[in-house]
């Protein structure tokens, strides 16, 4: 049991190469674009609005089409079924996303200067943990939005989630909702990560192996 724990240690101890480097400092790179890009984006069309309402959702702010009038429009139609304004104050997720997201391309420049096996197995779960947490988040907020209806609304409708994903028909609205920019370029930091963790653990399986045929 001892010399097992101590084989795992030495293997996750073992140092990375300039490959899984490079590719965790392009992971930490991807990030950027949270920063300057929408997550993700919704669009309502309705006969009364042909060319469609906007809305795109960045890691810190919410901006509608239309040089913003959309999100005021929407806010109306809000009112209309009793549900409450889109504001920035009402989405948290704008006061911690952006700060996790600096830690996380700190841990991973890290990880790409002095790091170890050991540390992108932890970068990378950290980073699958955020993703997860972001998406649920973002889903809750919606079925919240569309399961807190005012009772004295003007507008009668039966408690709905607008869709996390792809279409969705919503009275005589189609809704559309798909990922902006800035989530596709944190899917690409995911991949990117995954590819170095592949590849850090393969050249420590090689090493692990020459060392064992040194040792024999």
């Amino acid at each position: 049991m001892k010399t097992l724990f101590e084989r795992s240690s030495r293997f996750l101890a073992e140092p990375l190469d300039l490959g899984p480097r490079g590719l965790i400092l392009i992971a930490a790179l991807l990030l950027v674009p949270t920063y300057l890009a929408p997550l993700w984006k919704l669009t309502m069309f309705a006969p009364q609005y042909p060319d469609g309402l906007r809305l795109s959702i960045y890691s810190y702010k919410l901006e509608g089409g239309n040089r913003g009038q959309d999100v005021k429009e929407i806010n109306v139609l809000n009112h209309y079924i009793g549900m409450r304004d889109l504001t920035a104050a009402d989405f948290t997720e704008f006061k911690w996303i952006p700060f996790v997201v600096g830690a996380l391309a700190l841990l991973f420049l890290r990880c790409a200067l002095i790091g170890n096996l050991s540390t992108v197995v932890d970068v990378f779960v950290l980073y699958i943990y955020f993703g997860l947490f972001a998406l649920w988040s973002f889903g809750y907020k919606l079925y919240n939005y569309g399961h807190t209806l005012a009772p004295t609304a003007a507008v009668k409708v039966a408690p709905f989630m607008p869709p996390l994903f792809g279409h969705r028909k919503l009275a005589n609205f189609d809704v559309y909702s798909y990922p902006g920019l800035g989530s596709y370029a944190l899917a690409a930091s995911a991949l990117f990560l995954a590819a170095a963790l592949g590849l850090a653990f393969a050249e420590a399986r090689t090493v692990e192996r020459v060392e064992a045929g040194v040792a024999g």
